[in-house]
């Protein structure tokens, strides 16, 4: 059994991202990616999460992942939704 609620992305707030690539990055990294958190996971992988402005900012990032030679392994957004306030309110008959 599923659920569709409905739901609109929160357009106050850019989208979020988790962006993964194959090896760690060291520490002298974390300027060149700003304002991403970077995360090394247990199995080898970096992962960078943060907000992300727009397609070209997202387009900006990837290429600087592909000028390190690292491997990308997923790009999620991962940018929570809202329910729309008034979409939970049944409307009287």
């Amino acid at each position: 059994m599923s659920k569709t609620l409905d739901s609109k992305i929160d357009k106050g707030q850019p989208p979020v991202y988790e962006i993964r690539i194959k090896g760690h990055l060291g520490s002298q990294w974390k300027d060149w990616f700003e304002d991403l958190t970077i995360t090394l996971e247990e199995d080898g992988d970096t992962l960078l999460t943060g907000p992300v402005i727009d397609q070209a900012a997202l387009h900006g990032l990837l290429k600087k992942i592909r000028d390190l030679g690292m491997p990308l392994v997923s790009v999620n957004r991962v940018q929570f939704k809202v329910t729309h306030p008034n979409r939970s309110k049944r409307r009287k008959k």
